[in-house]
């Protein structure tokens, strides 16, 4: 039976190797698709390792052997065009000092290593902007075992200990760190990998779905004349098992060739997927690596899911030899198909207030609730395609209309079945956009083209006195073109942390009138008490405030310690990057480099990128795999009917009006379950929302509704393209009884 299976798949004209084509195109999308995310969820294991070192300061003593000589560490962010740099000042207390991974041996003073990236940089801007920030001399590059990224921004400074050890900031550390920071509870430095890792599992329980109903829809391609052929052979002896076999063999060479061209085609586009910045940097290739436990299962698993979904589309072939010419209309759907979404929704609003507290748990809890969904609007289908058919039929005043409500009331599966790919396809769509459009909303976008993005302030440690007097500022501030004003502002040393009304620094308001963008103080003050930064109240408000009055003059507030120096500039790149250089240069034990409120924000946008990048991917594929299963639905359908609507034309019904049935019969299940996916998207997207952030969801913005109206548009014109083969397959010859 199986060779017999084989010549029945592979040689039995072109209508078998079309078939046999699209099938294992279907699953090679669904191969590629798994093996990507199982790949990224490797590729954000191992980028995530190499931030380990990074955290060898911050996490205390280490296990492993310890140097006999510890260094002095000192870790902290710089900034430099809106983007993080990493900048690792160190300082050897002896030839046994530990040596941070991707350099040869620890810098001597007035040496550094940089990565290739941040290299790149310094070549192609002026020193004034950035290179003048690190003393000293370049001596190599860091390797790629100790960078996250090929885009990572790493510098190591060589130091005296006696320039380190009087820094608040400054770590001895006699070990480097190993452990990947998602199992480090005390490191801070990372990625946050359990999060992605689920993030990106649910991406692929996403994508499956749509990608099983494109391989069932495939399958059922020609099906009438399939169960012929099989009733055939039951009426010359084969036996249900035998029939099986056959159609299973069919369906198992498809899923083969289909797994196998899936592996290609993740291979082929590997080094194109790396280069995509899924969490905020680009992967190095060898990160997307895949082991054997994450090919096997695919390999294994999604044949027999094929095997599975096929064997499920065919199995009309288990019916008695003269079944299927004595078929009769199948029972309606019953409003029970409803229960599968009502318990996605009901699992998800269970965990609103009681979200699990580890990954797998957070997976298990949405990644099921989510995938029932889906699986609850492909079963509610039918259903609702029946009380759209039956809508269309009781309104119809044209035989188009009429004849598409009635056949879609005949077999509401046969109807929805085309469209169920877009449903679940719009349901992804909401769910991503309602969740990207909520944290957007909640936490803002990126601050840019405002004082916010344009004053730069360099805050001090006032317990120790670093800041120092005003006399440290640097005159060439002043001078730099683009600086408007620079302003000290002064530690009150009223302040009190307990009391949030009492602000902590304190400013001469003639100083202060020279930027009114920060502010004014009150008509006949001389100080004003302001926030460290000038900018606080200005997070929520872009009003400039009015800075209340403080009972003090401004000699005796010059002398004061600073508590920080806010430059006002014009928000130019050179301007802004040119005051850091000088502020880094003149105050180099601070442990905090200077950094406009936008600098700051630029870790919020990376994540935010991340979101947008997996969002989009989850959109698109869904889309276009549901475009794939509709044309195919479509043309499968009209196939199958080809003999009735050769019927019809004879009889005198012009191909107009044919193919307006057929228009009809895929709009009304379309726009149905369209509405109900969308619906559902949205209720699943606050569930989770809430579970997850405590938001409360924001209506998307007009790109979502265009983006809804064009997949629409387009499904229609996919159902217009398959139009013209009404005219070539329903002529007279069709008709003939053989």
């Amino acid at each position: 039976m199986i060779r017999f299976g084989l010549r029945l798949a592979l040689a039995t004209g072109r209508e078998a190797i079309v078939r046999l084509a699209i099938i294992s195109a279907a699953v090679a999308l669904g191969v590629g698709l798994l093996l990507t995310a199982l790949a990224g969820i490797n590729a954000v294991g191992a980028q995530n390792q190499r931030y380990a070192w990074l955290n060898s300061g911050l996490v205390g003593e280490t296990a492993g052997p310890k140097a006999a000589n510890p260094s002095w560490w000192v870790l902290r962010d710089d900034y430099f065009a809106a983007q993080r740099i990493a900048r690792l000042d160190i300082a050897a207390t002896g030839p046994d000092s530990p040596v941070p991974p991707g350099i040869p041996r620890l810098p001597a003073p007035g040496e550094y290593y940089v990565s290739p990236a941040l290299g790149d940089l310094l070549r192609s801007h002026p020193p004034s902007e950035l290179a003048d920030r690190y003393p000293g001399s370049r001596v190599g590059k860091i390797g790629d075992s100790a960078l996250p990224s090929p885009d990572s921004l790493l510098i190591v400074v060589g130091r005296t200990p006696d320039e380190l050890s009087g820094m608040s900031s400054a770590d001895r550390v006699a070990s480097i760190m190993t452990t990947d920071p998602s199992d480090c509870d005390r490191c801070v430095i990372g990625i946050g990998a359990d999060g992605m890792s689920l993030v990106l599992s649910i991406v692929a329980g996403a994508l499956i779905v749509p990608v099983l109903i494109l391989i069932g829809t495939a399958t059922r391609l020609a099906a009438a004349r399939r169960e012929q052929r099989f009733a055939a052979m039951r009426l010359v002896g084969a036996t249900p098992r035998q029939v099986s076999v056959i159609s299973a063999v069919e369906s198992t060479v498809a899923a083969v060739a289909g797994t196998l061209a899936g592996i290609a085609l993740f291979f082929a586009f590997r080094p194109a997927i790396a280069q995509i910045p899924f969490t905020g940097e680009r992967f190095f290739g060898g990160d997307l690596s895949l082991g054997l436990l994450d090919i096997v299962p695919v390999v294994v698993g999604v044949p027999l899911a094929a095997a599975v979904v096929a064997r499920l589309a065919l199995r009309r072939v288990q019916i008695s030899p003269l079944g299927v010419t004595r078929r009769v209309t199948p029972s309606p759907p019953r409003a029970w198909r409803l229960v599968l979404l009502a318990a996605g929704v009901a699992e998800l609003l269970y965990f609103v207030g009681r979200q699990p507290s580890s990954t797998n748990g957070q997976l298990i809890a949405y990644m099921s609730g989510f995938v029932m969904i889906m699986v609850g609007l492909v079963v509610a289908g039918p259903w609702l395609t029946l009380v759209g058919s039956r809508l269309l039929a009781a309104r119809a005043r044209r035989g188009a209309a009429l004849i598409a409500g009635r056949r879609l009331a005949d077999n509401p599966h046969a109807g929805f079945r085309a469209v169920s790919g877009l449903a679940v396809a719009l349901f992804v769509t909401s769910v991503a956009t309602g969740v990207m459009t909520t944290i957007v909303a909640e936490r803002g976008e990126p601050r840019t083209g405002s004082v916010l993005s344009s004053a730069l302030v360099q805050s001090f440690d006032t317990k120790g006195g670093a800041g120092g007097s005003k006399a440290r500022i640097p005159a060439e501030l002043a001078s730099i073109p683009g600086v408007g004003a620079v302003h000290p502002v002064y530690a009150n040393p009223e302040h009190e942390p307990s009391r949030p009304d009492w602000l902590p620094g304190l400013v001469p308001c003639a100083d202060l009138a020279r930027s009114p963008e920060l502010g004014r103080c009150a008509p006949g003050a001389e100080v004003a008490y302001v926030w460290h930064d000038l900018l606080g109240p200005r997070r929520a408000s872009n009003e400039p405030p009015v800075w209340a009055p403080a009972p003090v003059d401004a000699a005796s507030v010059e002398k004061l310690p600073l508590l920080s120096v806010v430059v006002a500039t014009d928000g130019s790149a050179t301007a802004v990057e040119r005051s850091r250089t000088v502020l880094e240069a003149a105050f180099p034990e601070v442990n905090r480099s200077p950094a406009t409120v936008a600098d700051y924000e630029s870790d919020f946008r990376r994540t935010l990128v991340q979101w947008q990048q997996l969002a989009n991917v989850v959109i698109v594929a869904s889309l276009a795999i549901a475009g794939c299963s509709l044309a195919v639905g479509v043309a499968g359908g009209i196939t199958e009917r080809k003999r009735p609507f050769s019927l019809l034309r004879l009889t005198g019904v012009p191909i107009g009006m044919l193919r307006r049935v057929v228009t009809l019969e895929s709009a009304v299940p379309l726009v149905f379950v369209a509405l109900l996916a969308i619906g559902m998207g949205f209720v699943a997207a606050q569930l989770f929302l809430t579970s997850q952030l405590d938001y409360t969801l924001h209506a998307p913005g007009l790109a979502y509704y265009l983006a809804v109206a064009a997949g629409l548009l387009a499904s229609f014109a996919i159902i217009a393209s398959t139009l013209p083969l009404l005219r070539r397959i329903t002529g007279p010859e069709t008709a003939r009884n053989e």
